[in-house]
């Protein structure tokens, strides 16, 4: 039962922080359109369109995680946004979250990794439902869907600027 409380107590945190951080996306600071400026300044094409993405998968997957419903596929998701913007974002900054790196990026996404290896525990929707797929099983779907859809997204809307 330690076990499970420490799963639920995870899955709160990391999916209110991506329902939290798909809400300003939509409605902090600059709003959708300024976010949509946001993703057209990484070099990723139709930026409105990126952005209306990323409110709905940050705060899908947050919900769902939260719920501990298709955890994988929950984390697969993180996974992805989590690649995108440290791909795009952060990675031409360093490592360290103060200098606009990707440190903070990769522990959301290899938390969400950890989870969908662990399963979201007892106290969830996938285990009243009796949907187990953890271990190698698990991440594997996490950590594939994730790198596919990445690459998906990238092929299809990023279009860098050349210097």
């Amino acid at each position: 039962m330690d076990a499970d409380v420490a799963l639920l107590l995870v899955r709160a945190v990391l999916g209110i922080t991506m329902i939290a951080h798909g809400a300003n996306h939509w409605l902090g600071g600059g709003r959708i359109e300024g976010t949509g400026r946001w993703f057209g300044g990484l070099g990723l094409r139709h930026g409105r369109l990126q952005a209306w993405m990323s409110v709905v998968t940050e705060i899908g997957a947050g919900a769902l995680i939260v719920a501990g419903l298709l955890t994988p596929l929950a984390c697969a998701a993180v996974i992805s946004v989590m690649l995108v913007a440290g791909l795009l974002a952060h990675r031409p900054n360093g490592f360290f979250v103060f200098k606009d790196g990707y440190e903070y990026v990769l522990v959301l996404a290899v938390v969400s990794l950890a989870l969908a290896m662990l399963g979201p525990g007892e106290v969830s929707v996938d285990d009243a439902a009796g949907i187990d797929v953890t271990g190698w099983a698990g991440g594997g779907i996490a950590l594939g869907v994730a790198v596919v859809a990445t690459a998906g997204l990238l092929a299809t809307f990023w279009r860098p600027k050349l210097k």
